[in-house]
């Protein structure tokens, strides 16, 4: 089998979308992450779900975790309207992660090494000329590499 044999289309986001709405991405559609793509359809990068997480916290409370500590239920539910206005762009790390891609080609030990390596539970599988063909989640190659 080969990665465009188990490949799945899944929604994507582009740098321009709400974090609101890249996090809500991956919720409905139970994604453990989510591929940025450019203008093109092209993969710009890969964010594993724990990065997408990352995107909806504040700036600050990453700096000083014990800032999470002093805030009640009530302002903890505030940071989440105050992101409202960010932008998935806004909010990746400088510079940008490559995405972790692989060829339609590719085999199933390729994405597996791929995934492990690159502590991602989401690969991009694009065609020759680097459009995105679809997706492979570790639990779909768990299934396939099992089955």
């Amino acid at each position: 089998m080969q990665a465009r044999d188990i490949a799945a289309t899944l929604p994507t986001v582009t740098s321009t979308d709400s974090v609101v709405r890249a996090v809500r991405i991956m919720v409905l559609n139970r994604l453990p992450g989510l591929i940025v793509v450019d203008g093109q359809s092209r993969p710009w990068t890969v964010l594993p779900g724990t990065q997408v997480l990352r995107l909806a916290i504040p700036l600050s409370i990453h700096e000083d975790p014990a800032l999470a500590r002093t805030l009640d239920e009530t302002h903890a539910d505030v940071f989440w309207q105050e992101i409202g206005n960010l932008t998935v762009g806004d909010c990746l790390p400088k510079p940008v992660a490559r995405p972790v891609t692989v060829p339609m080609g590719a085999t199933l030990l390729e994405i597996a090494a791929l995934m492990a390596r690159a502590r991602s539970p989401l690969v991009a599988v694009v065609r020759d000329d680097g459009t995105l063909h679809g997706a492979i989640t570790l639990e779909r190659l768990l299934i396939s590499l099992s089955i």
